[in-house]
């Protein structure tokens, strides 16, 4: 029986496997307090890692990540690099198990979540809370063949979150309301701009390519560092394409011969249509073409230099 989970409202939550506190339980069993103040404050951090084969990709980047947001929040990391790749690992066997088939056929998505812990609710931060440790997992969706052939459509917007968007914080009612505008505009994301420059989409990266060269926005506080920013360099690199990082003025994106989105579930993604608005020639492009392959490549060359 399948396990794949719909985004849809749930009564019964299904009975994937789930780590908390230092426990493995299933997910309708696991509860914490009403007073966790990532319930309360949303005062937390959380990161996605994808599973290719059976081995998280690109774990270490993805730890080092979480170690940049816990600092910014000051909650200290209450679990080595070690202990947390075990913990990962032993979600995505069980995660198999529930299945009955092999992890190395199924691509998963682990979602962690830190909070500061539980206390009374006061603004503050309070000193010496033990913080809350949540993980889970399930079968990752990707996008469709369709849409990789085609391209996906894209609606803009103004950012209206606030300016620490490089803390990936569990505070995502900016987040929310952004990809709201795409769904109801039946679009697959909202490209947003700050101030008339390109910041990032409701959940992903954004990627400009003009004349062969592939650029995307600084890494500072207006946008949040994708493990895809130096996967995406290194790729360009390996097929000798230009890459910046700079300030992308709105005309610019418009002006595109491609623009890719990129981020955990969709790897690089084609936009071909803007705003109604064909972007280039309208059909994914070469630079996504090649990028997309380089990243297929770089998940086999993962799994292959992973011990059995």
């Amino acid at each position: 029986m399948s396990l794949r989970v719909d985004n849809l409202p749930m009564h019964n939550l299904p009975l994937l496997p789930c780590y908390l506190n230092g426990e493995f339980t299933l997910l309708p069993d696991a509860k914490i307090s009403v007073m966790d103040r990532g319930f309360i404050f949303g005062d937390g951090i959380y990161e996605v890692v994808p599973v290719y084969g059976g081995q998280p990709f690109r774990f270490d980047q993805h730890m080092a990540r979480l170690q940049r947001s816990l600092a910014e929040l000051r909650i200290p990391n209450p679990l080595s690099t070690t202990q947390w790749l075990a913990v990962v690992l032993n979600l995505i066997a069980r995660y198999a198990d529930s299945t009955g088939a092999s992890a190395q056929n199924i691509d998963q998505l682990v979602y962690i979540q830190i909070t500061r812990g539980v206390a009374m609710r006061e603004h503050g931060m309070p000193a010496g809370l033990t913080p809350t440790v949540f993980a889970m997992t399930n079968r990752m969706t990707s996008p469709s063949a369709e849409q990789r052939f085609t391209g996906v459509a894209c609606v803009t917007a103004d950012d209206f979150r606030w300016e620490k968007a490089h803390i990936k914080s569990t505070s995502l009612m900016g987040a929310v309301f952004a990809r709201q505008i795409s769904l109801e505009a039946g679009a697959v994301e909202t490209i947003m701009f700050r101030d008339g420059y390109l910041s990032e989409a409701a959940s992903s990266n954004v990627w400009v390519v003009k004349n062969g060269v592939v650029a995307g926005p600084l890494k500072d506080n207006l946008v949040l560092e994708g493990i895809r920013y130096g996967l995406i360099e290194e790729l360009c690199q390996a097929q000798g394409l230009s890459f910046e990082l700079r300030r992308i003025h709105r005309d610019e994106v418009l002006a595109a011969d491609e623009l890719l989105l990129s981020s955990a579930t969709k790897e690089v993604l084609p936009v071909t249509l803007l705003d109604g608005q064909a972007v280039g020639n309208g059909l994914p492009g070469p630079v996504y073409r090649a990028l997309y392959a380089g990243y297929q490549a770089a998940k086999q060359g993962q799994a292959a230099a992973m011990p059995v």
